[in-house]
């Protein structure tokens, strides 16, 4: 796994999040992972779920080897018949759902006029309709349980368009539309509903050490460096916990400084 877990509870910031149960998509590897790694810390009981089996039982066994109470889906979300087999997986195991992460996406991106309608049918179903789906079983839950949080995982990209954004960026910001919607729908509820956009994170993708691409891309942060997946799952953890119990509808950027500029440097790549 990427980073380090300390002993179970050691470096957890918010108790009320001890013993919940949290669902984390696309959790195999990068910001996922990294979520998922952070829960643990805080203490909760996870329900990992990615269509990579061989990352997800890594991913799995090392959440396990730290203590962690978790367990494994592996499914293509985007077949609805699988969003139910998490969810009543999850409720057999668990009896509830506390936390709903949908960080499962496409990364792919296009240029308009180049031909993707593969690509673009693909992340409709990957990027929108299955956070959609999912959203709705855990609300489901939630609403009958006295609330509950949702966190969508968006992008810079669905502020300010990549160079070559699409269809990416037009799918993340379709995720910020549905954090605020489903934030008005659900309130009444006691579910809140929030989204956090990375900026350029450290993950797997990262160009190597030293690369002319990597230095290029740090002119364009004002922070001068990329983010790290424990700077993503910090907020998530925040959006979850009672510290953010006031807060829905809302998109927090974790990008180093990116979104608040006007003209930045150059393209940004990543």
């Amino acid at each position: 796994m990427t980073g380090s877990l300390t002993s179970r509870g050691s470096g957890g910031r918010y108790p009320d999040l001890v013993g919940q149960t949290a669902i984390v998509t696309g959790a195999a590897k990068g910001i996922g992972e990294g979520i998922a790694r952070r829960l643990a810390t805080e203490g909760m009981r996870l329900v990992v779920a990615d269509k990579d089996r061989d990352a997800l039982n890594g991913t799995l066994r090392a959440l396990r080897e730290f203590g962690a109470t978790v367990e494994e889906v592996c499914a293509d979300l985007t077949r609805p018949e699988l969003v139910d087999t998490l969810f009543d997986f999850t409720l057999r195991r668990f009896g509830t759902v506390d936390l709903l992460v949908n960080n499962a996406a496409d990364l792919q991106r296009r240029h308009f006029l180049d031909e993707h309608r593969a690509l673009l049918d693909l992340q409709l179903a990957t990027n929108v309709a299955s956070p959609y789906l999912c959203s709705q079983r855990a609300a489901s839950v939630m609403s009958r349980n006295g609330g509950g949080a949702i966190v969508l995982v968006s992008s810079v990209g669905a502020k300010r368009a990549h160079q070559q954004g699409l269809p990416y960026d037009m799918t993340k910001g379709a995720i910020n539309a549905l954090a605020r919607a489903l934030a008005v729908d659900l309130g009444p509820y006691g579910i809140r509903v929030n989204a956090v956009g990375p900026g350029v994170t450290r993950t797997y993708r990262w160009p190597p050490e030293d690369g002319e691409e990597r230095s290029r891309i740090m002119t364009q942060i004002p922070l001068q460096r990329p983010g790290t997946v424990d700077d993503i799952a910090s907020a998530v953890a925040f959006l979850a916990s009672g510290e953010a119990k006031y807060i829905t509808g809302q998109v927090i950027y974790v990008d180093g400084g990116i979104t608040a500029q006007l003209s930045p440097p150059g393209p940004l790549a990543l």
